[in-house]
């Protein structure tokens, strides 16, 4: 492969010399459709949650977030248990 500079001047550039295409190149690298970018990652859902604030006595986060994650939903599931 010959790669050519604005003033004229000719230089090899060895095929070999191009980085190494990983599987992490791949999982960073855009997705396109034609010129539409694809997005990636999870779809979004039909029902979607509300983001809201919420005050809790410390001990009682801490102890949720000590559950590990999917804390947060186990937390929905609690709260919508308790309404029935």
């Amino acid at each position: 492969m010959i790669k050519k500079h604005s003033v004229g001047a000719v230089s090899w550039v060895d095929p070999d010399d191009a980085p190494e295409l990983t599987e992490e190149h791949f999982a960073r690298a855009e997705v396109r459709d034609g010129k539409r970018l694809v997005r990636r990652g999870r779809s979004k859902a039909m029902e979607t949650k509300e983001l809201v604030s919420l005050r809790l006595d410390r001990d009682v986060l801490e102890g949720w977030r000590e559950t590990g994650p999917g804390w947060q939903t186990r937390i929905n599931e609690a709260l919508r248990k308790a309404l029935r």
